[in-house]
């Protein structure tokens, strides 16, 4: 049985290749003669960090930046290249994924990732991950050795138990840091201000990581390999404060995550319920399959006509090699290159 859902999905895959939501230019070779690469990735969007961080920040990204092209540059795959520059955002304190994770309300941290191959459109996520060190690797694995696309809470957690020590396990307050905690008592300070006088709402932050901290959250990635391959991978620790068991975009295929190699490759980071809401990764693939808008359009059109001001920002890749980073909030730390010799570090505008 799992080998005919394999082979159906592979079927499917290659008819969408042939069909009409695959026309699009082919990847293109660069004067060399080399097929062409290219690369970006996130940090989360929201406002410009402080003097003080945002010097580490830069060099957070540039060393992420340089894992995922040394894959590339060795002709690897962008599934490689997504999973291990996403891992090594999980290790960096400075993000809201992985190690430096917020707390949810009752002060544990709570992970999500998703990957997906624009090839074979094969993809997997885990959610409400609490012990896993890297849940992008347990996401890859899902998609991989499962037949399922979403795994959550216990049963992702028995899943990484039964892959045994390939997935690398760490104690819940592993991912703990001052910054968040401080975090997680200015949100729970302000929301029992707001019931001591009557008003019982909680106005949404506009990303995963509180505006009155940082700008830096959910981690992204997306790829594309000198074999032409697409890939897209969104790694965070979701909301300040979140309730228990809350899941937002980031493992959600087609709203945080999509990639397809008839399209493009998207990693979205903002306020995950509007990402889900407007299906934003499928949207923006949709628009250039049969709208047949050029990827910087579909963007626009999603991103700042859709959703609303202040949602968030997305990485998108193109299938023949486009770069296109925008945001609707203040900033979004973000970096890219390509084979051409690109390359872009930012923070903000």
């Amino acid at each position: 049985m799992f080998s005919e859902l394999r082979n159906r999905r592979s079927f499917l895959a290659s008819a969408a290749l042939t069909t009409g939501i695959a026309c699009m230019p082919a990847i293109g070779q660069e004067k060399n003669g080399k097929q062409r690469f290219a690369i970006a990735l996130h940090g989360g969007a929201g406002q410009s960090p402080r003097d003080d961080t945002a010097k580490a920040v830069e060099a957070a990204l540039a060393k992420a930046l340089d894992i995922g092209l040394d894959v590339l540059k060795k002709d690897g795959t962008s599934l490689d290249a997504v999973e291990q520059v996403i891992r090594f955002l999980e290790d960096d304190p400075l993000f809201n994924a992985g190690r430096g994770a917020c707390f949810n309300a009752d002060g544990k941290h709570e992970l999500d990732a998703s990957i997906m191959d624009g090839h074979t459109l094969g993809c997997g996520g885990v959610a409400a991950v609490t012990t896993v060190r890297h849940p992008i690797s347990l996401a890859r694995l899902v998609m991989e050795k499962t037949k399922h696309v979403l795994l959550t809470s216990d049963g992702a957690e028995k899943f990484a138990d039964e892959i045994g020590p390939t997935i690398e396990r760490v104690e819940n307050s592993w991912f703990d840091t001052d910054r968040q905690r401080r975090a997680l008592e200015r949100e729970q300070a302000r929301e029992g201000k707001q019931s001591r006088l009557g008003d019982t709402s909680s106005p949404l932050t506009t990303h995963d990581s509180p505006l009155t901290d940082s700008h830096f959250g959910t981690v992204g990635c997306v790829s594309l390999d000198t074999h032409g391959n697409l890939a897209a991978g969104t790694s965070t620790g979701g909301r300040t404060n979140k309730k228990f068991g809350r899941v937002g975009d980031s493992p959600i295929i087609g709203a945080g995550t999509y990639a397809n190699n008839a399209t493009c490759a998207i990693s979205g980071t903002g306020l995950g319920e509007q990402f889900i809401r407007h299906a934003v990764g499928f949207n923006i693939s949709a628009r250039l399959a049969y709208l047949k808008q050029p990827l910087k359009d579909a963007v626009t059109e999603v991103l700042h006509k859709t959703l609303d001001p202040d949602d968030g920002g997305l990485i998108a890749l193109g299938a023949d090699g486009m770069i296109v980073m925008d945001f609707s909030t203040a900033g979004m730390a973000r970096a890219a290159a390509d084979s051409t010799g690109r390359r872009e570090i930012k923070i903000g505008r």
